[in-house]
């Protein structure tokens, strides 16, 4: 496959930057990347495309093992954007790909249908909890409200979160995992966003929103409390990629929630994300520009450093969140069928189990990689 190739031969290239608060240069994660592996397509048996999330399974359950690698769709076989409705699984042991959901595309308890986005996790519980941020024709002319879908392991729609807090669910959860407790994060982006027009104004009214669930023993999570924690980050309709606004959520050791804002091309913090009972608004700058080109998806690293994926070109981004310096970057996608190479085809990331890499998707051509 082209991209493979022209990945391939251009994951070698690293570029150190030296981006925001001086200190002594870090040791960077990705410069101990060696080989990008294309491991499967997503595609599933409908034909669903464009790979949004991806969640390593933290438990075995239902058709899920521990070490899946959940990937959902956000277009469907048409490639039309917002009506994605499936949940796939890569099983590495197996080196397969099975289907973990098929969600009914015309939901009655999620405002405007089903499309699938990168806000998914899996519970130590079981239960899995997916962002639904839906269009009627693939653009945001006919975009709903949208809600959180809740599946039990097996695949079946078990309830639906929704409400005035919730519009556009989008961005990769962050989440906090007690078993019985849970807290979710997750951003909205789908606030007062129209029609994909030839310049559609930004609107400054996406948020972070702070979950607190319930689970009893065999029961779906009960939402016992919810807290809008970040506020007035930009969000923009998009003919290309439906919608563009705040995307990667990462939890950092010191309490803080760091937050890809999109079209602020900044990383930001929110501090005190699981405690604070206000809006902390659009947060404190981490750091802003250089590297960053769009900054999209979002995990952590074993050094404690943050991985962010571009959208306007294919690369990762390594930041030092304590200092602010952006420490690398690398070229994971240098398909020179976008210009710049790449852009456009980044966006959800995670962490392998054991740390030594992460897996990415690359929806230009609806696969699953793995860095490693």
């Amino acid at each position: 496959m082209t991209s493979s190739v022209l990945a391939s031969a251009a994951t070698a290239f690293l570029v150190l930057g030296g981006v925001g608060a001086q200190a002594a240069e870090p040791k960077s994660f990705l410069e101990g990347l060696r080989r990008h592996s294309m491991v499967t397509s997503t595609v599933p048996a409908n034909g669903d495309q464009n790979p949004y999330a991806i969640v390593i399974a933290p438990v075995t359950a239902g058709k899920v093992q521990a070490g899946d690698v959940l990937v959902d769709n956000f277009n469907d076989r048409n490639n039309l954007q917002g009506l994605g409705s499936t949940i796939v699984a890569y099983r590495p042991a197996t080196k397969q790909l099975h289907l973990v959901a098929a969600i009914p595309r015309n939901l009655p308890q999620c405002p405007g249908g089903v499309g699938l986005t990168t806000a998914m996790t899996m519970l130590k519980t079981g239960w899995i909890i997916v962002g639904s941020l839906p269009s009627q024709d693939g653009t945001t002319k006919t975009k709903g409200d949208g809600c959180l879908i809740i599946l039990d392991a097996q695949g079946n729609v078990a309830g639906t979160i929704a409400g005035p807090n919730i519009n556009g669910p989008w961005g990769n959860m962050a989440v906090i995992d007690n078993g019985s407790t849970a807290t979710l994060f997750v951003s909205n982006t789908g606030f007062d966003v129209g029609p994909p027009e030839d310049e559609p104004p930004v609107v400054n009214k996406a948020t972070v929103l702070r979950l607190e669930l319930s689970i009893a023993e065999g029961k779906p999570p009960v939402v016992t409390r919810q807290t809008v924690i970040g506020s007035g980050f930009g969000e923009q309709a998009d003919k290309d990629v439906f919608i563009i606004g705040p995307t990667g959520l990462a939890l950092g050791k010191d309490g803080a929630l760091y937050v890809s804002d999109a079209l602020g091309n900044r990383i930001a913090a929110i501090p005190n994300a699981a405690t604070r009972a206000d809006s902390a608004g659009t947060g404190r700058e981490v750091t802003k520009d250089g590297l960053l080109k769009r900054p999209l998806a979002m995990t952590t690293a074993p050094n404690g450093h943050l991985i962010v994926t571009n959208g306007l070109n294919g690369q990762a981004v390594e930041i030092d969140p304590v200092t602010g310096q952006q420490v690398a970057a690398r070229w994971i996608d240098a398909n020179k069928a976008q210009s710049p190479p790449g852009s456009g085809d980044l966006f959800g990331i995670a962490m392998t189990p054991s740390g030594d890499g992460f897996y990415y998707v690359e929806d230009e051509v609806n696969m699953l990689v793995l860095a490693h």
